[in-house]
């Protein structure tokens, strides 16, 4: 099957369900138990998508041991076709997910805990590499993993109207820590 041409157009706007959020944002000490999670939902979205072909990555800071971290279980979901969206998005919400977010190029589906958040993206997306490249250097580098950690605790210092905002803030310090990997590729 050729990936490089959607079936569709993909959207063009952004789709927050349920508007802008207000949550309390706060690091926690990593957590042995996140790999453990992380696995079960792993399974979950394995079984909903068994007959996609898709691959399913441990992103975010609480795929990096040794790291305080927001305690929601990021997951990447690489399919096809991300505007095939009957191969992949109603099966994760019949496995009782929730939509998040649908805009260009990326769903977000969510546990209705919204403790672990499922980043769809399509195979290929450099934003895919981007993450791994990030989680695969935090854990082999203490002086970056606590570069990004202060800047975490720095930024949390403050309120944050929606997450959106406290990830945009964070982006400076990412796009820093990232070059330094990419110099050695």
């Amino acid at each position: 099957m050729d990936t490089s041409k959607p079936r569709r157009p993909d959207v063009l706007e952004t789709e927050l369900v349920g508007g802008v959020e207000k949550r309390q944002l706060e690091l926690t000490a990593y957590d042995y138990r996140w790999p453990g999670m992380y696995l079960q939902h792993q399974r979950r979205i394995g079984n909903a998508l068994s007959a996609a072909e898709i691959d399913i990555d441990h992103i975010g800071s609480t795929s990096v041991p040794g790291l305080a971290a927001k305690p929601i279980i990021d997951i990447v979901v690489a399919v096809l076709d991300i505007t095939a969206e009957e191969e992949y998005l109603h099966a994760l919400l019949a496995a009782g997910y929730q939509l998040r977010v649908r805009e260009p190029g990326h769903r977000l589906v969510r546990t209705p805990e919204r403790d672990v958040h499922v980043h769809i993206l399509q195979k290929g997306d450099p934003a895919i590499r981007n993450f791994i490249l990030l989680r695969d250097h935090l854990r082999t580098s203490v002086d970056d993993r606590a570069l990004y950690e202060d800047t975490k605790r720095d930024l949390l210092a403050h309120p944050w109207d929606d997450m959106n905002a406290y990830a945009e803030a964070k982006s400076q310090v990412i796009a820093a820590i990232m070059a330094r990997p990419r110099r050695h590729q």
